[in-house]
């Protein structure tokens, strides 16, 4: 197939939106083209040799508990096209100052029984929703407005998934280590944990945890988008790869175009032809803080003075639940915190394909301000140096991106913000505008398939499966 060719859907962006849009569509008969402006696809699923060859890095998104949980990506036959899932011992690990760890184990009496005086209380919290976890999630990745299916169940898990992480926390538990694991799980908002809804993140992120683990791809985050890339083709889905589309009047013939682009290359690709109305809340739409990114090839495994740190394959480094509120607080109020909440994930303990025989890669990044240009490559190894003494000497060689970097590897993230825009109370319910169908623009033809359109980011497809659903609806 050829650029020129006319097509019944053109979808720009690689992405697993982009790619799950246009399997979607093809699943339907529709002769579909991917357009990709990089060289190579993936969007936020790219491996790279970053730092030295055989060196195996994920450049964006590395762990994928949304990924595995997906009921869209369940319904494809992934595996076939090579995407394998690894599951670490132990999804999550939170490394106190005490040498202890507070853990995140996929069996829910396992992680209680660290707990202490909040052991009672962490299972309270936690079991109802394991019972019905499916259920849970099967509303929380819907998009809004919907009918909520299992309303009694949906209320009920509402009613503390709106909550601030900050007030949950502190209902709930009496101690440091509970309060701890929950911040550091709800820190993946990228906002002040004192706002309403980020409880939701903790409660998601630790059920997900529980259910189904927080795995990677083996041979990283790559494979995700090629599996993707090779089912499509099976399905007669083309893809062009290194055409920056600039103009959508420059674009094959097609009855639909969709994007998975955030509003802001949306306003600049077709800005002029948009309603006033419609350009003004795309305009509106708010970003969040940004990420410094930083890799590392070490020759060596961390040495954590935890020793069961070497069982998962994410840590969360923040220590206490105040410190990384305060972390979060001042990414918020435009500073660069000295303590950064820093995620971090060794793919290569569980994973020996990433790197060379006894040699490792790390993973990791923390938030900063929307558009910062500062090297906070210090602040991130003395988090790691903090919980694992003798970090630095491992460290054989480094790469690392700062906001203005991560955007112009991927102009979706603005201003570095990597989940496609603020995930808060009100852009929850208008993302990412106040329309009755998210997906669908007022230029005839044109649909919105990003991150920044429901349920929000994530490596899980939904995006780009529920916009196709809108494409395939108005062509009946």
């Amino acid at each position: 197939m050829s650029k020129f060719e006319a097509y019944d859907a053109v979808v720009i962006g690689s992405g697993p939106n982009g790619l799950s849009a246009a399997i979607s569509l093809a699943r339907h008969s529709q002769r579909v083209v991917v357009i990709e402006g990089a060289e190579s696809i993936g969007g936020g699923t790219r491996t790279e040799q970053l730092t030295l060859p055989g060196y195996l890095h994920d450049v964006c998104s590395a762990v994928h508990p949304l990924g595995a949980a997906s009921p869209f990506f369940g319904s494809l036959p992934l595996a076939r096209f090579g995407l394998e899932w690894i599951y670490p011992p132990t999804p999550l690990a939170h490394p106190l100052d005490d040498g202890t760890a507070v853990l995140l184990e996929r069996s829910l009496e396992a992680t209680v029984s660290a707990l202490g005086q909040d052991a009672e209380a962490y299972f309270r919290l936690m079991a109802p929703w394991m019972r019905s976890w499916q259920k849970i999630i099967a509303n929380f990745l819907a998009p809004w407005p919907h009918p909520l299916k299992h309303s009694f169940l949906a209320l009920r898990f509402g009613l503390q998934a709106l909550q601030s992480a900050r007030q949950l926390a502190y209902t709930q538990f009496k101690g440091e280590r509970a309060r701890a694991l929950f911040a550091g799980l709800a820190a993946h908002a990228n906002q002040p944990l004192e706002k309403p809804l980020t409880a939701a993140f903790g409660l998601i992120l630790g059920l997900l945890g529980h259910a189904v683990g927080w795995p990677s791809a083996r041979g990283g985050s790559q494979r995700i988008a090629e599996a993707l890339a090779g089912y499509l083709r099976t399905l007669r889905g083309s893809i062009i790869t290194g055409w920056f589309v600039a103009d959508l009047q420059t674009l094959p013939s097609a009855k639909a175009v969709l994007l998975d682009l955030t509003p802001r290359q949306v306003l600049h690709l077709a800005g002029k032809a948009l309603p006033w109305s419609y350009w003004r809340q795309l305009k509106r739409y708010r970003y969040g803080a940004g990420v410094f990114k930083i890799d590392f090839a070490l020759d060596g495994p961390v040495p954590w003075k935890a020793a069961e740190c070497a069982r998962a394959g994410t840590l969360h480094l923040g220590g206490t639940l105040e410190e990384i509120a305060a972390a979060e607080r001042a990414v918020w109020a435009n500073e660069h915190p000295q303590q950064p909440w820093v995620i971090v994930s060794q793919p290569s303990l569980f994973d020996p394909s990433r790197a060379p025989s006894g040699k490792h890669v790390l993973w990791a990044y923390c938030h900063v301000p929307p558009g910062s240009n500062v090297d906070m490559t210090d602040a991130v190894e003395a988090q790691i140096e903090r919980f694992a003494p003798g970090f630095r000497q491992r460290i054989l060689a480094k790469s690392s991106k700062t906001t203005v970097e991560m955007e112009q590897y991927n102009p979706n993230y603005v201003g570095g913000d990597i989940g496609g825009g603020v995930l808060d109370l009100g852009q929850w319910l208008t993302r990412p505008v106040l329309h009755w169908n998210p997906y669908v623009t007022p230029l005839k033809g044109v649909y919105l398939c990003s991150s920044s359109t429901p349920p929000g980011g994530g490596v899980h497809g939904l995006c780009g499966y529920y916009a196709a659903q809108a494409v395939l609806a108005r062509s009946k």
